[in-house]
């Protein structure tokens, strides 16, 4: 005959293991750091819209920047409300490693 172990015998024997938590990216993507550092030029550090080659810059890319607050939206497009005007944030400038102009 089997002997039967209460379950809550069962579950002091299995340890449980946790997922290790996830901690922020502290640096920027390949693409991240493309973005950001073109707004490194501009007045008030102004991320373009387009890359050097004419090329929308990729929104996930630029959502992305937002969430990490390394760039923040700057004032809404009329002409094109999809489009996300954005600029620097200190934070942007401190992971590209350059001081912040302090022009907003």
């Amino acid at each position: 005959m089997v002997k039967r172990v209460p379950a809550v015998a069962e579950a002091a024997v299995v340890p449980t293991r946790r997922a290790p938590a996830r901690r922020p990216a502290l640096r920027p993507t390949v693409a991240q750091r493309r973005y950001l550092s073109l707004g490194l030029e501009q007045p008030g550090g102004k991320l373009p819209l387009f890359d050097p080659t004419g090329r929308e810059i990729d929104r996930k890319t630029v959502e992305s920047c937002i969430d990490k607050g390394w760039a923040t939206p700057w004032f809404a497009n009329p002409l094109k409300p999809d489009w996300r005007v954005c600029k620097l944030t200190p934070a942007g400038y401190a992971v590209l490693g350059a001081a912040s102009t302090g022009a907003s």
